[in-house]
């Protein structure tokens, strides 16, 4: 009886109290790393070079393809993704054998401040990479808890039958001075549990009730050309009655998702297998400023923008513009001004603060002048060549004027006024 009423002693005071000092050594008012988020063309070029070599479609389950790297790639990445979804910063460091990261995060919903400060060291073991050291603010863990922690915590967020299987696809990790090397088998129910993963049941199930609408709508439209705002008007309407009180962020980001797939002409079943089953939409060019470019650029960069941030949605436009330059149909400030009004679209989209007001809008006044800046007057189809020799490459005085310009005319649009 003693006994018991000391288990439940500790259970009701002694047990909250240590917990309470954890917390407190663990969390800091202030970010030990702070940095500016940077995604380069050049970075997005070797990213796309990564995935070409990789592409599933060309893969056959039991082949082997090892992925390389930098260390460079691999810290503008991480501190990327830290600052787009955790409003901090992160850093990676790499020495053969071992790697070192440190992040901090910041803590949501609270009114103050709050970050998590972070640092681990890995090192490489064989199929996988084990937990060394990790400090939480003040607060030491040692590697052999972060090692039997980790994985329980990953199979609150994600399928213990998934996790096995990505586990079984990792056959390799290497770290070395420069570059990190993982050699994986492919597996034929990979992305099968990578768009699980990636789409949950909840956004898949957004996806199938805008496809039914957006199915209705494009049934109802006549001509074979429409805007982009006769589909985003609907759509954006049912996102608002869906919102209920909630910040409307998830609806939108579906909307823009699904508006993306159609408008570039993809099958939906490509990301959600079961939309086989679902109502197709009937086929539209879909146009902004007329053109049909012009809305394609525009719908993926508002996609990338919602679900990535906005850095990642310019640098990717730039790259594909400075590829047109060298090797397609030439540079476009057109294309460019698509890319940075769709980015900002997206952001606004995808923001707590915008997101129903974006909706609202949606449902009283909504048209083309609202979401895209006048682009007939902007240079285009300039060669690599040519485009030098007028605005003097990326970052020339000339070349931020033009920039300048259209950013000031996205900036006048009566969405974001």
């Amino acid at each position: 009886m003693r006994f018991l009423f000391k288990l439940l002693l500790t259970l009701i005071v002694v047990l909250p109290i240590a917990l309470g000092a954890m917390l407190y050594f663990a969390i800091d008012t202030a970010p030990s790393i702070n940095r500016a988020a940077e995604v380069t063309s050049a970075s997005i070029e070797r990213a796309k070079r990564i995935l070409d070599q990789n592409d599933p479609r060309k893969l056959k389950p039991g082949v082997r393809r090892t992925i390389s790297v930098r260390e460079n790639d691999l810290d503008h990445a991480a501190n990327y993704l830290a600052r787009q979804y955790a409003a901090g910063g992160a850093r990676v460091e790499l020495k053969r054998g071992a790697a070192r990261v440190g992040a901090s995060l910041r803590v949501p919903t609270l009114p103050v401040g709050i970050y998590l400060n972070l640092e681990t060291e890995l090192a490489e073991s064989g199929s996988s990479a084990e937990v060394d050291s990790l400090r939480l603010g003040r607060l030491a863990i040692p590697g052999w808890l972060a090692n039997w922690l980790i994985p329980r915590l990953l199979a609150t967020v994600i399928e213990e039958a998934d996790l096995r299987s990505f586990r079984r696809v990792i056959k390799k990790v290497s770290i070395n001075d420069d570059r990190v090397a993982l050699t994986y088998e492919w597996q034929a129910d990979l992305p099968d549990k990578l768009r699980t993963a990636l789409l949950p049941a909840e956004d898949q199930e957004r996806l199938r009730v805008y496809q039914q609408r957006l199915t209705e709508v494009s049934r109802s439209l006549k001509a074979a050309n429409v805007s982009l705002t006769e589909l985003f008007v609907p759509l954006l309407s049912l996102a608002d009655e869906r919102s209920n009180g909630a910040d409307g962020v998830a609806e939108n980001r579906a909307v823009i998702l699904l508006l993306a797939v159609y408008v570039n002409g993809q099958d939906l079943t490509s990301i959600v297998p079961s939309a086989k089953s679902w109502p197709r939409p009937h086929k539209h060019d879909v146009l902004l400023n007329g053109r049909a470019d012009l809305a394609k650029h525009f719908i993926v960069s508002s996609a990338l923008a919602a679900k990535a941030g906005g850095p990642l949605s310019d640098a990717v436009g730039l790259y594909k513009e400075l590829a047109d330059a060298r090797e397609g149909s030439g540079f476009s400030f057109n294309d460019i001004a698509a890319d940075r009004a769709g980015t900002r679209f997206g952001e606004y989209a995808a923001n707590a603060d915008s997101a129903r007001k974006l909706q609202r809008r949606a449902r009283s006044e909504f048209s083309e002048n609202d979401v895209m800046p006048a682009t007939q007057d902007l240079p285009e189809f300039m060669p690599e060549r040519e485009f030098v020799r007028r605005f003097g490459g990326i970052d020339a005085p000339a070349y931020n004027q033009m920039m300048a310009k259209i950013e000031r005319r996205i900036a006048a649009l009566p969405l974001y006024r």
